[in-house]
């Protein structure tokens, strides 16, 4: 199965610069090391963040998580937030795409 995540979180408006940075570094990590078979996208509306992310190759994170920079992210994301990261995990199976990498 692939892995489809959701993760959902509002930070602190004087932590949301903060949170914007530690992210950013995530996907600079992502881009240098560039981890096969994964789409992750960050979205914000105010200070509400949203990852998507998405394994097309199996049903683990570990392709983001494990990265130094992820882990530095989410040492202290409960300081930030306001709503803590609420996370919703699926084992999915991709019909069909656009836009996604094969």
């Amino acid at each position: 199965m692939q892995r489809l995540s959701i993760i959902r979180y509002t930070v602190k408006p004087e932590a949301a610069e903060e949170n914007v940075r530690l992210s950013k570094a995530v996907f600079a990590e992502a881009h240098r090391t560039a981890p096969d078979h994964i789409a992750y996208g960050l979205f914000r509306q105010g200070d509400e963040f949203i990852h998507v992310f998405l394994n097309l190759a199996g049903d683990s994170s570990d392709p983001i998580t494990e990265l130094p920079s992820f882990k530095a992210f989410q040492a202290d994301i409960a300081a930030r937030c306001i709503v803590p990261p609420t996370p919703e995990r699926h084992a999915v199976e991709l019909v069909a795409s656009y836009g996604l990498p094969a």
